[in-house]
């Protein structure tokens, strides 16, 4: 073999590296995570930050990978074909032929050696290892695409800048910025990191529950008025100890006249006992605070910030006609994030959805029909404006007592609790039918 041939061979084996290593990079640049990035950065890892810069300026070293590509590519084909050529002549010389036969064959077999070896070797190898490897690679690529960038820049300055002002008379702004995600697709992320075991079932209960928590409104979650415990005025100091005794709240709404449309404030009873067991004589009203009102279509985020701003922990929730529809507390608030928050007091409380049997579930009426239909794949018919199972089912009997239902296609609704027509708990008699989960399925494929 001639010495040119070796040299020539040598030559096309680099352009092929050089290939894989453009083609990694550009892969791996796009499918890197900026997150992972900035978190190594930030522990000193020096591969990252050239990456984290090369991502900040992506363009430009995307840019540095295509012109990386297409010269490599002008070499292979430039050096290659003669270069199989002449590697194949001694076999096409044992078959006796015509020279421009000859010539034809050895150019058409070595044209498409070449584009396989470019193909596979060069393309489609590196970036299947760039899409498994994608954080490896871009830190092991960093380095030598930046200084590729920093050599070649005024050609990548020409050619990039020539594209961009192309693409500004077609229309189309090459400064767009379309990176932010939406909240959908942070949501499948996140859903992806709880699958591939990144994160947790309370991590990823919280993620959720902070992206429902705007969604909802103070009507949502608030304490309804017929549950709530208040102190009419006048009272003394035994009336509100006994009360506290047996309702163990730490705030409690004062009425006038025991009318719930007429909340003068409320009392803490940690600050009010604090200063009772000091033995000094105290007056009531001095320890009734202020109770700001928020209207029931309120977002509870939009509570939330009141409140803090405000430097309380309770609201009264007032209806479309300026009556007391309830009460919000900041625990409330928070139990939408972190779930159900127990303390000493709460040793007889139960979860709003208790499970009985593997059919059977006891329900509170106050349970949203939303998280009812995320639970269990009901659909509620007739819904609109109805927030809650107990209003659902007074909608559609107004006389309900204790041991009536309610039965739908498939589940049956018991009314286990009632307190002067407000559904304090419901049974659901819940059947799981394949019919019904494979109709729900169709629906949705329909409408996405």
């Amino acid at each position: 073999m001639e010495t040119t041939t070796i040299i020539s061979l040598i030559i096309f084996i680099l352009l092929i590296a050089l290939t894989t290593v453009f083609v990694g990079s550009e892969f791996a640049l796009v499918k890197v995570r900026s997150t992972r990035i900035e978190q190594l950065a930030a522990e000193g890892n020096g591969s990252a930050k050239v990456v984290r810069k090369m991502i900040h300026n992506l363009d430009y070293y995307l840019s540095a990978c295509q012109l990386g590509i297409t010269v490599t590519s002008l070499g292979l084909g430039w050096l290659g074909e003669p270069t199989f050529k002449k590697l194949l002549s001694p076999l096409f010389n044992l078959f006796p032929m015509p020279e421009p036969v000859q010539t034809t064959l050895a150019f058409i077999i070595a044209f498409i050696l070449v584009t396989y070896l470019h193909v596979v070797l060069g393309e489609l190898a590196p970036k299947s290892i760039a899409i498994q490897h994608t954080e490896k690679l871009a830190l092991v690529y960093s380095r030598p695409l930046y200084y590729f960038g920093m050599i070649m820049k005024p050609l990548i300055w020409l050619m990039n800048g020539s594209a961009r002002l192309i693409i500004r008379i077609m229309g189309v702004d090459p400064d767009a910025d379309n990176d932010a995600m939406s909240e959908e697709e942070i949501k499948i992320i996140i859903n992806n990191s709880y699958n591939g075991g990144e994160i947790n079932q309370t991590e990823l209960a919280y993620m959720q529950n902070i992206f429902s928590f705007d969604e909802r409104h103070a009507k949502d979650i608030m304490v309804p008025r017929t549950q709530v415990t208040t102190l009419n005025e006048p009272f003394n100091v035994e009336e509100l100890l006994e009360t506290i005794k047996e309702h163990q709240f730490t705030r409690y709404p004062i009425t006038e006249d025991g009318d719930k449309d007429h909340v003068k404030g409320f009392i803490n009873v940690k600050e009010f006992l604090t200063e009772y067991a000091s033995g000094e004589a105290i007056r009531i009203s001095n320890y009734i605070h202020e109770l700001p009102m928020i209207s029931e279509t309120t977002r509870i985020s939009d509570a939330l910030i009141r409140m803090q701003r405000e430097h309380v922990h309770m609201s009264l929730i007032i209806d479309e006609y300026g009556g007391t529809a309830g009460i919000l507390t900041m625990e409330d608030i928070l139990e939408e994030i972190v779930g159900e928050i127990r303390d000493e007091f709460d040793n007889d409380e139960v979860n709003d959805i208790v499970k009985i049997n593997d059919d059977t579930f006891q329900i509170n009426g106050r349970v949203l029909l939303d998280d009812i239909q995320d639970q269990f794949g009901i659909e509620f018919e007739d819904s609109e404006d109805i927030d809650t199972i107990g209003g659902w089912l007074q909608a559609h009997n107004t006389n309900l007592q204790q041991n009536d239902y309610v039965d739908t296609i498939f589940d049956r609704w018991i009314i286990s609790e009632i307190d002067n027509h407000q559904i304090i708990n419901v049974i659901l008699k819940y059947e799981y039918n394949e019919t019904r989960h494979t109709d729900e399925d169709e629906e949705e494929d329909d409408h996405q």
